[in-house]
């Protein structure tokens, strides 16, 4: 009898373990997952970045980088007429008032959050940087500055321009905390389940142990 009380002890007692263990996985699991399905939400990640199109710092900043490369591409190709410098940034600056820089907003968050998932996905090893193609923005601003005449608006060239936005001496890194937290958002989960089901089966007094 003893002996038969013992067992049913240990028995609680493991059933009870598993199911303590469960209930500190499940939180983990479910924040694991929650997270991993959230980085790879690119319209979750889209629509988070949409308000900063209206921001006057972001909308100043992105008129530098590209009217500084527009006015570049400009001169070598006018031979050094700094005159279409301060109508460049001009229509620049206007152009980051309007839907139409909203729009390319989006495009260009979206292609970056497309091409991060790409390199922490991929299998094959990591030659260089994580970058997105600028082309489809300096696309709209050509044809705005086209639409409001500006001198040689016709000689911006549009073509791929990568820009890099993840360091190549990253993407590993990255890559394997990605891949951690997308295993742990299926296994986490998955053991806590398979712990409690285990505890309630081994216990001899479910009720109690539950």
């Amino acid at each position: 009898m003893g002996s038969w009380s013992g067992t049913r002890r240990m028995r609680d007692r493991i059933g009870a373990a598993c199911i303590a263990v469960a209930c500190l996985l499940m939180p983990l699991g479910i924040l694991a997952t929650w997270a991993a399905f959230g980085l790879a939400d690119t319209g979750r990640y889209v629509r988070t970045m949409t308000p900063l199109a209206a921001d006057p710092a972001v909308r100043e900043a992105v008129a530098d980088a590209v009217g500084d490369e527009v006015v570049r591409e400009l001169q070598t190709r006018t031979a050094g007429d700094a005159a279409v410098g301060p109508f460049v940034r001009d229509a620049i600056e206007s152009f980051t008032r309007t839907d139409a820089f909203r729009t390319a907003w989006e495009a260009g968050n979206r292609a970056l959050h497309d091409a991060v998932l790409d390199a922490l996905r991929d299998d094959a090893p990591s030659a260089g940087p994580v970058t997105v193609d600028l082309a489809p923005v300096t696309a709209q601003v050509k044809r705005r500055l086209e639409a409001d005449h500006m001198p040689y608006a016709h000689r911006i060239p549009v073509e791929h321009t990568d820009i890099p936005v993840v360091p190549a001496e990253e993407v590993a890194g990255l890559r394997q905390g990605y891949r951690l937290l997308d295993a742990a958002a299926v296994w986490l989960p998955l053991t806590a389940v398979v712990l409690a089901a285990t505890g309630v089966a081994a216990a001899a007094s479910r009720r109690r142990v539950l």
